[in-house]
């Protein structure tokens, strides 16, 4: 029997008030978006931290077992396997509108339509600047109607090209937040996806210092992920497997170079150094952990807050039925108990600043960052180009 994954209430993306319940809409075949996925847990978990026991009888997936120790995020396709993996939580992207743009009339539909004929923007005299609002209220309108449909929260993608301007995410995100402010959705079920560049983590800190929740995103160095922690970030998110796919094909990183030295895997090592650093230091930033690759990047991970896998993967572990004594062990990976082997040195314990950071980036978070810089920002000009093809919508 297939159980469904139940977010725990401390969690960013699942508000304590709410009760979760599944999304019965039926469109299908949009584009990629991130879900934060339902299952009630199996049973207690071992005093010793292996998986839990089951009752007898009871058929239990690997699925079952690692949603335990993790709270497992889906990365799939809008609306696609609900029934079998349902969403409580959602991140509105540019990619989201694209995917959104190519389906039937819907009310996701509606909502890029009506950003479309906002009064706000049709009063901009520069194209560009209008299009830039047309994206933020959609972002805005599409996230609104998604928060009527799941429980948990909403994390919204702030524009890349806005990556190194701290004022101007900030201003963005105040602009979204009127958005949904007008759709009556409350802060609190709202998080704001920004790269992790200095500026952003500098806008993390503005917006944290005002109540509101942010997930830094393109994190690709201890560097990265101790400033954002220093800053308060809600969600710092790792991309183990980009960092390994680097590590293949390149050289000359140190922080790498050192992982590679122990024999570790460079994107997991990442992962452990972060959360016992965030642990060691009692900073209340939950750490995420995006491009995992296979199951045993999942076993790997155990312990830590949010592990993103694609559908296949999850399909896979649930497809899997096992008990605790089976193969893996199924032992939490990630626990406060790492703080012992670790010792930091004094440039990696200072308070981050804008000169160290750039000095402690190593060619991989660079390269990356900018790549994945530049994947949004083409994806929010596509978007903008199709607004100028489709403006003004006919059916509004």
């Amino acid at each position: 029997m297939a159980l469904s994954i139940s977010a725990p209430t401390s969690s960013p993306f699942l508000p304590a008030p709410r009760q979760a319940g599944r999304w019965s809409s039926s469109p299908s075949s949009a584009k990629p978006a991130v879900f934060s996925l339902r299952r009630p847990v199996v049973a207690a978990r071992a005093a010793a931290g292996n998986a839990p026991s089951s009752p007898a009888g009871a058929v239990v997936t690997e699925l079952d077992v690692v949603s335990s120790f993790s709270e497992i995020v889906p990365d799939t396709v809008v609306f696609d396997d609900f029934e079998k993996f349902a969403p409580t939580a959602v991140t509105v992207s540019s990619s989201l509108l694209l995917g959104i743009a190519g389906l039937p009339d819907t009310q996701f539909k509606s909502a890029i339509d009506t950003a479309l004929v906002d009064g706000e923007c049709n009063t901009m005299e520069k194209p560009g600047d209008r299009m830039s609002c047309y994206l933020t209220k959609a972002l805005g309108n599409v996230g609104a109607e998604l928060a009527h449909q799941v429980p948990g929260r909403v994390s919204t993608e702030i524009d890349a090209r806005l990556a190194y301007d701290t004022q101007g995410i900030v201003q963005r995100v105040h602009e979204l937040l009127q958005i949904y402010n007008e759709h009556d959705i409350p802060s609190e079920r709202l998080l704001f996806k920004i790269p992790a560049t200095w500026q952003g983590i500098e806008a993390s800190r503005l917006l944290e210092s005002e109540g509101t929740q942010t997930h830094l995103t393109f994190v690709y160095s201890f560097a990265q992920a101790a400033a954002a922690a220093q800053a308060g970030a809600s969600v710092v998110q790792i991309f183990v497997g980009r960092i390994r796919d680097w590590a293949k094909n390149h050289s000359g990183d140190p922080e790498i170079d050192e992982a590679l030295k122990k024999g570790e895997d460079a994107g997991l090592a990442l992962v452990k150094k972060a959360y016992v650093y965030i642990h060691k230091n009692g900073y209340k930033t939950k750490l995420m952990a995006a491009a995992v690759r296979n199951k045993q990047d999942v076993f790997s991970l155990l312990g830590i807050d949010y592990i993103i896998a694609p559908l296949k993967i999850l399909q896979s572990l649930d497809e899997s039925v096992t008990d605790s004594d089976e193969k893996y062990g199924y032992v939490q990976r990630l626990t406060p108990s790492l703080d012992k082997m670790y010792n930091f040195s004094q440039e990696e314990l200072v308070k981050w600043d804008q000169l160290s950071l750039a000095a402690a980036m190593g060619p991989a978070a660079e390269e990356l960052l900018a790549s994945g810089l530049e994947g949004y920002a083409n994806q929010a000009r596509r978007v903008e180009e199709l607004f100028v093809k489709i403006w003004p919508p006919p059916n509004v």
